[in-house]
C-alpha cells in the first residue's frame, strides 16, 4: 500500500466514529423531514410541506423568533454577568484564584433535574427571591411574577448557563501573557486603558466562544421551559418535544429541529468567520 493510501486509510478509520455518530444521526434527521406524516403513518415521500407549514404559520414561526430571541437574551444576560466574575477570579492571586474558579463551575458538576427544581423552589411563592423581597420592603406580599412565566425561564437559563461562560472567557485570560500588562503599565497606561486595549481585545474569543455556548444549549432546551415556564414560557424547543411525544408527527418535528440546527450552525459559523478575521 502507497503512503497516501495508508493516510487515507488512517483518515477513514478516524472520521468513522463521528461520521456514525455525528453525521448519520443528523441526516438521517434531515432525510425523515422531508417525509409526511398521516394517521400516525409515515409517509415517504419527498416534500417540503413540513417547512412550508412553519414558515406559513406564525404560531410555530413566531415561537421560533421568540425562543431566538429568548436566547440571545440569555447569552447577553450571561456575557455580562460571566465576564466580570472571570476577570474577577483571574485577578485574584495564587491558590485562591483557582478555588473560585472551582466554586463558580461546580454546578458543572450538579445534576440538571437537581439545578432546576433548585431555581425553581427559590423562584416560587415561598422562595428566597419573594422572601428577599419581603424582607427588604420591595413588596408587600409573595409575588408569582417569577415562575411560571417567559423572565423564569430567562432567569434559570442564564443561572445554569452562567459556568459555561465564565470558564471560557477565565481561559482566554489566562492565556494573556503578563508582560504585555506589565509593559502597558510601564508606559503609562492606566488600569482602564490596559484593560480596554489589551484585555479586552485578547480575551474576545473566550467571550465569543462562552456566548455561543449559551446560546446554542439555550436553544436546544425544552425542559426549562416546560419545568418553569408555564403556559407563557413556551418555546420552540417544547414543540418539538410535542411533535414527537403526542402529536406523533415526527417528519414535522424532525423539520423543526433541522431549523433548529441550521440557526446554531449560522450563529457558530458566524462567531468563526469573526473571529478569523480577527474583527473581534
Amino acid at each position: 500500500m502507497t503512503e497516501m493510501g495508508k493516510r487515507w486509510l488512517v483518515f477513514l478509520g478516524v472520521a468513522f466514529v463521528p461520521a456514525l455518530l455525528i453525521v448519520a444521526p443528523i441526516t438521517s434527521f434531515l432525510v425523515l423531514s422531508l417525509y409526511r406524516a398521516e394517521k400516525n403513518l409515515i409517509i415517504r415521500e419527498i416534500t417540503f410541506g413540513n417547512y412550508a407549514n412553519f414558515f406559513g404559520n406564525w404560531t410555530y414561526f413566531g415561537t421560533f423568533l421568540g425562543t431566538v430571541l429568548l436566547c440571545l437574551e440569555v447569552m447577553g444576560a450571561a456575557v455580562l454577568i460571566g465576564y466580570p466574575v472571570a476577570w474577577f477570579i483571574w485577578q485574584q492571586k495564587g491558590s485562591r484564584r483557582y478555588l473560585l474558579l472551582l466554586l463558580a463551575v461546580m454546578p458543572l458538576f450538579m445534576s440538571y433535574i437537581v439545578k432546576l427544581y433548585t431555581l425553581r423552589s427559590m423562584l416560587g411563592l415561598n422562595g428566597l427571591v419573594n422572601q428577599a423581597l419581603l424582607g427588604l420592603g420591595i413588596l408587600e406580599r409573595p409575588s408569582q411574577a417569577f415562575l411560571f412565566n417567559q423572565r423564569a425561564v430567562l432567569i434559570t437559563m442564564v443561572v445554569i448557563y452562567l459556568p459555561f461562560v465564565i470558564l471560557p472567557i477565565f481561559l482566554a485570560l489566562e492565556r494573556i501573557p503578563r508582560s504585555l500588562l506589565q509593559a502597558s503599565l510601564d508606559l503609562g497606561a492606566g488600569g482602564w486603558d490596559t484593560f480596554r486595549r489589551i484585555v479586552l481585545p485578547l480575551s474576545l474569543p473566550g467571550t465569543v466562544a462562552g456566548a455561543l455556548f449559551a446560546f446554542v444549549l439555550a436553544l436546544g432546551d425544552f425542559v426549562t421551559p416546560q419545568m418553569v415556564g408555564g403556559t407563557t414560557g413556551f418555546t420552540i424547543g417544547r414543540v418539538i418535544y410535542s411533535q414527537f411525544g403526542l402529536a406523533y408527527d415526527w417528519p414535522f418535528g424532525a423539520a423543526m429541529a433541522t431549523i433548529l440546527f441550521v440557526t446554531a450552525l449560522f450563529g457558530i459559523l458566524l462567531a468563526g468567520y469573526s473571529i478569523s478575521r480577527q474583527r473581534v
